[in-house]
């Protein structure tokens, strides 16, 4: 039987230094404990604000990198500074101390044999992906990424691409980079060509069905990551709810923080986000 995979934890943290990396933020910090236990796709919800911040719910951050040391290990998480709890982090002098939890939510699931692996990231929901993609060439799958974005400053990781894949596809909404399009017009040519066997994306709910519709066309399997919400990320506020079917093929409404964020594409009902769909278990519960 395969030990119990440890924990999160609760550690307050040392900013090393935020650094901003096209246009995205990129927030370093040592948090003993938290590397070792990292799976990809896996998150950490820090507490913002300061002195205040026990009035304040916390930031789930996707973690990019870990690095461990014998020094507590280094973390680094991926941010935008577009409301005042990110703007907080991303004005942290380095020595500032963070109240860290985590890592938090269930992980992607690696394969168990060599196979053809798909890699989709849309902004900066792609940086879960790259330490993904060190795990899975571990095992000896050959990775291939497709990025998206709204234009070229919004793309994510576009050269650290190169060395972590075989192939990189590029596509933006304006055509500034890459494929002018979404992520649909050029997957069912780049499935094809890859002969992906298993798709992992991370992005908005929009391009994760996009992306479950066409791995279930082409006979892939796909794992989707829903982005931590902006605030809690420990599943207290059921903000995140989402309807899921399970494996006994009923309805529930989960947790994208707590169940997720990682979840079986064809399991989500994609339309039916942000509503409680009809005979789902425990709908009379939820608040509609």
């Amino acid at each position: 039987m395969n030990a119990a995979r440890p924990g999160p934890v609760r550690v307050d943290g040392e900013v090393l230094g935020v650094k901003r990396q096209s246009g995205h933020l990129h927030l370093s910090l040592v948090a003993p404990g938290v590397p070792e236990r990292f799976r990809p796709g896996t998150f950490l919800a820090v507490a913002v604000g300061g002195a205040l911040s026990d009035r304040c719910l916390r930031r789930g951050l996707p973690i990019h990198r870990v690095r461990p040391s014998a020094y507590g290990g280094t973390v680094e998480v991926v941010f935008e500074a577009d409301e005042p709890g990110t703007s907080w982090l991303a004005a942290l002098p380095a020595g500032s101390s963070l109240d860290v939890l985590g890592p938090l939510g269930r992980p992607f699931a690696l394969p168990k044999e060599p196979v053809s692996c798909l890699l989709v990231g849309h902004g900066a929901a792609t940086a879960p992906l790259f330490s993904l993609a060190d795990r899975l060439r571990e095992r000896g799958c050959p990775v291939h990424m497709l990025l998206a974005g709204p234009d070229e400053r919004s793309l994510f990781g576009a050269l650290e691409a190169r060395r972590a894949a075989k192939t990189v596809q590029v596509v933006t909404a304006d055509g500034s980079v890459g494929h002018r399009g979404a992520v649909s017009d050029v997957l069912p040519e780049v499935l094809t060509r890859t002969t992906a066997d298993v798709v992992y994306a991370s992005g908005p709910a929009p391009v994760l069905h996009a992306v479950a519709a066409a791995a279930e066309r082409h006979g892939a399997w796909s794992q989707t990551a829903v982005p931590p919400p902006v605030g809690c990320g420990t599943g207290v506020c059921r903000g995140c709810a989402l309807p899921v079917v399970g494996e006994d093929g009923v309805t529930r409404m989960v947790r994208a923080c707590t169940e997720g964020p990682v979840f079986r594409g064809d399991r989500v009902r994609w339309e039916d986000i942000g509503t409680v769909p009809d005979g789902t278990l425990g709908a009379e519960e939820v608040p509609r």
